[in-house]
């Protein structure tokens, strides 16, 4: 096709309308529960008190605010899929967001109390509505805020499938703070809740966490979760076809996208998969298991490899009941003259492709494990 006859195509396939909306308007859907804020979301896209502060002095000076962009589903209900912070900042701010509770109930987020901002130093300790008047917004400030108009982007339920998580995809790379994981997790909360609570269940299961002695940081940027995402798409890729050389963030959100959509894996054999795969590399080596062993001195050094991962767990879980047949010590020694593979040693050389790493490490594992 032409350029312009897959700009028509396209067009046809994503169909959008937009209007501004005051806020008053926006509280009193989400009230009437026609708005999703995902509470999932709420955690990960979490503000400081100084960035919700700087919002509402945003809009007290009438500074315009970025769009929010909605997904309208069949029932009608609006999926927020950009513009979550803005809005549960607002709602928080006045008193009625909502959260799931400790024990699964729905609560009211305390509303919260602001700071000083730049242009408007005496909003510190101010309110939405306080019994005392020197801590709350008078009531024309509260009609101010509701008659303030946000521009909606709507993305119609005519839509294609996968028009909202391409669109969440666009709007939260580049340029973002969000992880390539922490995007991962928002896409499948949308399309497949039960394979993200899985995965976020595992990334605190001690066997995991034993062998994976990870920073406060890469826990922070959903790095763990990101491990056990590599853990299920090695398992369920078709490593021969992978042919493709671009990035490898690109190609674990898609693969994992797919997979969540397809909803074919069964969720509890994957899960034993990988906790026996874990309790047994634990016993195996804890916290070493994938630190590189170096020969010359006899001992394991450094920091977790990722590289290491890739070539260690796709063999192990493929092949763990063969494996548990051996002696332990012959598997261990299995796992130090990995890193003299000729396969392994090309593959991790300064410059190799992650992506190309990923399968030729993956495709080693397979091999190298099988007893």
């Amino acid at each position: 096709m032409s350029l312009q006859e897959e700009i028509n195509t396209m067009s046809r396939v994503i169909m959008t309308d937009s209007y501004p909306m005051s806020i008053g308007e926006l509280t009193n859907i989400y009230k009437e529960g026609d708005m999703d804020l995902h509470p999932e979301f709420q955690r990960i896209f979490r503000w400081d008190i100084k960035q919700k502060s700087n919002l509402i002095e945003s809009i007290l000076l009438g500074i315009p605010i970025p769009p929010i962009f909605v997904y309208q589903t069949k029932e009608g209900v609006w999926d927020v899929i950009d513009g979550l912070q803005r809005l549960s900042t607002i709602f928080e701010f006045m008193g009625i967001l909502k959260d799931d509770g400790e024990d699964g109930e729905v609560v009211t987020v305390p509303a919260s109390k602001l700071i000083k901002t730049k242009f408007l130093p005496s909003l510190n300790n101010k309110m939405w509505e306080n019994e005392d008047v020197e801590l709350s917004l008078d009531e024309a400030q509260r009609r101010f805020i509701k008659r303030a108009k946000l521009d909606i982007k709507i993305i119609e339920k005519s839509s294609d499938s996968n028009a909202k998580y391409e669109l969440f995809q666009r709007l939260n790379t580049g340029g973002t703070h969000l992880s390539p994981q922490e995007i991962r997790n928002c896409l499948l909360v949308m399309i497949n809740k039960n394979l993200y609570n899985m995965i976020k269940e595992l990334s605190d299961y001690k066997s995991f966490t034993d062998c994976l002695p990870l920073s406060d940081n890469n826990i922070e940027q959903q790095n763990d979760m990101e491990l056990i995402v590599r853990f299920i798409v090695a398992r369920h890729s078709d490593l021969e076809a992978l042919n493709r050389d671009d990035n490898i963030h690109e190609y674990l959100t898609e693969r994992i996208t797919q997979i969540a959509q397809e909803n074919t894996i069964d969720l509890e054999l994957e899960k034993a998969a990988f906790i026996q795969t874990f309790d047994y590399l634990n016993e195996l080596l804890g916290d070493e298991v994938f630190k590189k062993y170096y020969e010359n001195k006899g001992r394991y050094e450094g920091a977790v490899l990722i590289s290491s991962y890739e070539a260690i767990v796709l063999g192990v879980s493929k092949n763990l009941e063969d494996l548990k047949a051996k002696n332990n010590e012959e598997v261990i020694d299995m796992i130090k003259a990995l890193y003299s593979n000729s396969i392994y040693v090309d593959s991790t050389k300064r410059g190799a492709r992650p992506l190309g790493r990923f399968k030729n490490l993956s495709k080693l594992s397979l091999e190298y494990f099988k007893v």
